[in-house]
């Protein structure tokens, strides 16, 4: 019975160690690349634009990429299915410097993804982020320790590819 007592007892400390973890994650990169910052946003804006750049069409030669809506702006977006996962990306908002974007993995979760790009000499700052809700589930929240590093990696790939367009 202790042993039952004792299993019971650390399953409750790391479920309330993992609750006491940020909610929110966010995972940011920047690079500077040689296009417009007008161009850089009607690339992200625009469903078949985003595909010149995304990195998971880098990674996955096989990514099923479904286009939904206009083929540009608020509404355009894609379903994606392939070895990382499947959901889908819809542009929520546009503005003169930055594009967000809805990405719906289903259950695991709903991060909202900004691009930006902001002018400097010579081009545009792009910056990339995503922000994510690990909401009450303890796993996500462990889960969102390791964003960083993850997803990091891939949109320091998709920099890389935009700053090949120019």
């Amino acid at each position: 019975m202790t042993i039952l007592y004792t299993a019971i007892a650390i399953l409750a400390a790391i479920a309330l160690i993992a609750l006491l973890l940020p909610r929110k994650v966010v995972v940011t990169r920047s690079a500077d690349v040689s296009l417009s910052p007008e161009e850089v946003i009607a690339r992200v804006a625009s469903t078949e634009g985003f595909q010149t750049f995304n990195p998971y069409c880098t990674t996955d030669p096989k990514l099923q990429i479904t286009p939904f809506g206009p083929a540009s702006g608020v509404g355009s977006g894609f379903r994606f299915e392939g070895k990382e996962g499947k959901g889908t990306q819809t542009v929520t908002d546009v503005t003169a410097t930055s594009v967000t974007h809805l990405i719906d993995l289903g259950a695991m979760g709903k991060p909202v993804q900004t691009i930006e790009a902001k002018p400097i000499v010579g081009g545009a700052r792009v910056t990339w982020s995503v922000a994510s809700d690990m909401g009450f589930n303890p796993v996500f929240r462990i889960f969102g320790l390791f964003m960083d590093g993850m997803l990091g990696k891939t949109y320091e790939l998709g920099l890389k590819n935009i700053k090949a367009l120019g």
